[in-house]
């Protein structure tokens, strides 16, 4: 159920002559917040109780960025970022809803697990949260059990993993594909990886280089696991969505002739995969050391067109911090992932400035798409009615990202010394201002995410 809203819930706000960007169009628009919902839309707006105007000439009113895929590392390990962290990085960065991954400590392989982090999220975190149920060679049952009301997906890890999460029997993942539930996949074949990493340490002994990264984790294993998981949807008539794809060639495993709204199988895709290439490594190293691996520029420019093409529907962040002292190991030490989910929207609003992506497109693909596919009820759009999730975004200030400004726990960002020509100037996570101007305003927790079954 959604934990209590706060006392600053109540508080009416009257945002004025913002530019809107939502559904596809542009328009200098008031918006008039009441109760965490927004109530009315239109110009000129006039209140006659009191309230507080927020004059936003000049910025962009965006709806809040919907981040499909993150690790917050609580619980277990928490040393690398923790909800509460996490979620004040995430809306800092215009993220008001999240779905965290379930590889945590212990695992979220059980609804009880589960529910512990359900109960933690409310206390702590600032965004709006759901938490994805883990699949493992043996949970079945339990995974029959999961709400589909409560709870965005089913997580399937088809390849390396933590602790007991790498799901390789087959009559496990058939009894899975069959589940009435939307099914979410990490995709690298395991048998692939393992002999690429042998051959490697073949060459290279234990001093392999970062360059090796997307040769042991290569295109194969990426293809290998998710046509297998399609080929698995397709015979189950599954609804499947494919985590971070990181290859051109996946990419034909996916339709743009269908609705989002009607597809069954859908894909989506990180801003590390959409930034960097192979050729980053030389000067990032283990700091863009991901799974599945950053790959060529080719790759990384095709995902960018399956965006635009809609054979990718969604843009997510897979943030997951590890601590410096950690990514600073050799490779075959040095943990992957990365914190992204403060950089992740200035990202894009610097590929929309570039002429790369429409405005109106990436606020498609980061928050009307994610509502869509998770059928998440009442957010993603600047609609009357809905939840007050929302971002203001100043295309006249730049920010410089810095260790005095990153937010992730982890202190680190492999953005560090890029200056993004727009800065988040605030954020509303129902209704409640919960960042402005570089700071976080506490007091209020954000809403568990409920969804269409």
């Amino acid at each position: 159920m959604e934990n209590a809203w706060n006392e600053p819930m109540s508080k009416t706000i009257l945002l004025k002559s913002a530019t809107l960007v939502n559904e596809g169009e542009q328009k200098v628009s008031d918006v008039l917040i009441k109760n965490g919902r927004i109530e009315k839309i239109g110009t000129s707006l006039e209140v006659s109780e009191a309230c507080e105007e927020v004059d936003l000439s000049g910025k962009y009113l965006l709806p809040g960025f919907i981040d499909d895929q993150v690790h917050f590392r609580e619980p277990g390990l928490t040393h690398k970022g923790d909800i509460y962290s996490e979620s004040r990085a995430a809306v800092a960065g215009g993220v008001t809803s999240y779905m965290e991954q379930p590889n945590t400590k212990p695992t979220a392989t059980t609804i009880e697990e589960l529910e512990k982090k359900y109960q933690r999220a409310s206390e702590v975190s600032l965004a709006n949260y759901s938490f994805n149920m883990g699949a493992t060679n043996d949970n079945l049952e339990e995974l029959k059990r999961v709400s589909r009301k409560d709870v965005a997906a089913i997580k399937i890890f088809m390849g390396s993993s933590t602790g007991n999460m790498l799901v390789d029997e087959q009559n496990t993942l058939d009894g899975i594909f069959q589940l009435d539930h939307l099914l979410i996949t990490h995709c690298e074949d395991e048998a692939t990886i393992r002999r690429n990493l042998e051959s490697a340490k073949a060459q290279f002994g234990e001093d392999i280089p970062m360059s090796m990264h997307p040769v042991i984790r290569s295109e194969e294993a990426c293809y290998l696991s998710s046509s297998s998981a399609v080929d698995l949807a397709k015979k189950h008539g599954s609804r499947l969505h494919v985590f971070h794809i990181s290859t051109a060639k996946e990419l034909e495993l996916f339709d743009n002739t269908i609705p989002l709204a009607d597809k069954k199988i859908t894909a989506e895709a990180c801003i590390h995969h959409m930034w960097f290439s192979d050729e980053d490594y030389a000067e990032k190293g283990t700091f863009i050391k991901w799974n599945p691996s950053v790959k060529k520029a080719s790759d990384r420019d095709a995902i960018f067109q399956g965006v635009l093409d809609n054979k990718i529907d969604v843009i997510a962040t897979d943030h997951a911090p590890h601590t410096i002292e950690e990514k600073q190991n050799k490779y075959l030490q040095a943990p992957s992932g990365g914190p992204l989910v403060q950089h992740a929207l200035l990202a894009m609003l610097e590929r929309v400035d570039q002429g790369k992506i429409s405005i109106e497109r990436m606020v498609e693909k980061m928050s009307h798409a994610p509502a869509i596919l998770f059928r998440i009820q009442e957010r993603g759009y600047i609609r009357e009615g809905y939840f007050a999730d929302l971002v203001i975004v100043d295309p006249n200030r730049n920010v410089t990202v810095s260790k005095d400004n990153i937010l992730y726990k982890c202190g680190w960002s492999p953005f560090e010394g890029h200056t993004f020509n727009n800065v988040i100037h605030s954020t509303y996570v129902n209704g409640v201002e919960v960042y402005r101007d570089g700071e976080i305003i506490e007091g209020s927790t954000g809403s568990r995410l409920l969804f269409h079954a």
